[in-house]
């Protein structure tokens, strides 16, 4: 596609869900024991990891 995006804030969008997931990914790996996720949350991850 020679267009550009026309919209560029969705562009941005994406990128910030990226961070999100990578704040995610480190959070899941390094502070598996958090006290900020509820257990619902962790078992959500897991099965998206399972994907």
């Amino acid at each position: 596609m020679p267009q550009m995006m026309p919209m560029p804030w969705l562009s941005l969008f994406f990128l910030f869900l990226l961070t999100l997931l990578m704040t995610n990914c480190i959070n899941y790996f390094y502070f598996q024991p958090n006290i900020f996720f509820s257990k619902k949350y962790l078992n959500i991850k897991k099965n998206i990891w399972k994907w």
